[in-house]
């Protein structure tokens, strides 16, 4: 019996317990992100040509990145994300796709 009000009080105890942090200040509630922010990179010695932006206010995002493709194109995905619909993205190439002619390699051996 003495068991069983030991284990009652521990849990009133649990129960009736202060969640405040032991040291320090409470955090502060949290707010809502708000950003936005973008880079872009074009290397002509490399060919590299890529970037990306977004932007955030709360729980809606838009954005746009681009990269050059291997094959010439430039492929721009812009996206937004609006709360709890998911990411919604459209997927675009600008250009031609160029593929140089094959030429097999010769043998190694003689």
């Amino acid at each position: 019996m003495a068991f069983k009000l030991v284990l009652l009080a521990a849990l009133v105890a649990l129960a009736t317990a202060d969640t405040a942090p032991l040291y320090g200040h409470p955090a502060p509630p949290p707010v809502p992100a708000k950003y936005d922010f973008n880079y872009a990179v074009k290397d002509e010695y490399s060919g590299n040509d890529f970037g990306h932006q977004e932007a955030r206010d709360g729980y809606d995002t838009q954005g746009s990145y681009y990269v050059l493709l291997p094959d010439g194109r430039l492929q721009k995905v812009a996206y937004t994300v609006i709360g709890d619909a998911g990411f919604v993205a459209d997927v675009t190439y600008k250009g031609e796709a160029k593929y140089p002619e094959y030429k097999p390699a010769p043998p190694a051996y003689t």
